[in-house]
């Protein structure tokens, strides 16, 4: 609580809600001014900006009781404010008003996604809506969805250092997965030729888990006409198929340059950069995900309300998506800078799970 409140910047014992019009309206021009700019507001020009009449001195008071708050802060000395996570939080929860899309923007989404459909894969669909949904919100979309069962069509080695290589799996569907497989040392070119022509006489048709297990058996009968690099490519590359932690998810991410666009300082590109990190820490992504799943609704968080983005100051709005039989099989939704555009954004995130749902048959 502010030692002044010259204008009775809130009532006694009530909290953050309880802002007067004043007070609010001078909260709100600082957010919305970030939000559009993402540079500092003065007290001069929010002075302009309000609808009633008040002094710059006057605005400055509020904007210390503000801070005192904890809603806002100055970046530099006698620079503007900004909002700070909780000022934000309590902007999305408190102040914002969440339109709804109108009819245009409802058909274009809807337009958009639904063109998709024709995909070859639920995950091509899936990735194309992505792109979309990226395009619509300028920020990086993100979907967490069951793995599919496809079925194998090639597998390839691909050489990237001496002790490492990229595995190219294709399926019937036309989905391409790439792994990264870690070779044994001196494994020679003719031993990954070896093994994509063994594992290929043998996958097509195959699941994934029916592959693994009948190269299993395989490469126990066929050990004699195997050199021991060959056998050893074979077991890694089947090493890599058994599974682990959230092998029955998958992350797909587009749109990653629109993060590049409007960038006002190098603490910015830092910024980014540090959100780039993130996002190729699949595992925290997927979990950060996957608390959405039991939600009904879009959830949002705000900076430092995940770990996982507390370094890059970054904003999540996820929405869960269900299949035919009204299940909820994933989360979809984007990533961007704290300056997110939430009253455009958090509409679009829920209504694109909900094309998403109906093409899914939910």
């Amino acid at each position: 609580m502010a030692h002044h409140d010259p204008i009775h910047l809130i009532a006694p014992r009530a909290g953050l809600a309880q802002l007067n019009e004043r007070s609010r309206d001078i909260f709100r021009q600082i957010v919305e001014s970030y939000l559009a700019t993402g540079e500092p507001v003065g007290s001069r020009n929010i002075s302009r900006l309000i609808a009633m009449p008040l002094s710059p001195a006057s605005v400055r008071n509020v904007m210390a009781d503000l801070e005192q708050l904890g809603l806002i802060y100055a970046p530099h000395t006698s620079a503007g404010r900004l909002p700070t996570e909780l000022g934000l939080r309590f902007f999305v929860d408190a102040l914002m008003q969440v339109g709804d899309l109108t009819d245009a923007e409802r058909q274009s989404i809807q337009s958009q996604l639904t063109s998709v459909g024709h995909a070859q894969s639920v995950e091509a669909a899936l990735s194309e809506a992505l792109t979309r949904l990226s395009g619509l919100t300028r920020a990086a979309a993100v979907v967490l969805t069951p793995k599919s069962n496809s079925r194998l069509k090639h597998i390839e080695f691909v050489r990237l250092e001496p002790e490492k290589a990229l595995v190219i799996l294709v399926g019937e569907d036309g989905q391409v997965e790439n792994r990264v497989l870690t070779l044994p040392p001196g494994v020679p070119s003719s031993a990954l030729t070896e093994a994509g022509n063994f594992l290929n006489a043998r996958i097509r048709g195959r699941t994934l888990a029916e592959a693994r297990l009948e190269l299993e058996t395989a490469l126990g009968e066929a050990r004699a006409e195997l050199d021991q690099l060959t056998q050893k490519v074979i077991a890694a590359g089947i090493a890599s198929w058994s599974g682990g932690e959230n092998e029955n998810r998958q992350l797909i991410v587009r749109g990653h340059a629109n993060l590049l666009e409007d960038l006002h300082a190098l603490e910015d590109l830092e910024r980014v950069r540090l959100l780039f990190d993130d996002l190729e820490t699949k595992r925290g992504v997927v979990d950060l995900l996957g608390r959405a799943e039991t939600a009904e609704g879009v959830r949002i968080f705000i900076g430092s309300e995940n770990k996982l983005f507390s370094l890059s100051g970054s904003s999540t709005i996820i929405s869960p998506y269900r299949d035919a039989a009204g299940h909820i099989v994933g989360v979809l939704g984007v990533i961007g800078p704290t300056r997110l555009n939430y009253a455009r954004v958090i509409p679009t995130v829920d209504y694109a799970a909900r094309i998403v749902s109906r093409l899914l048959g939910g």
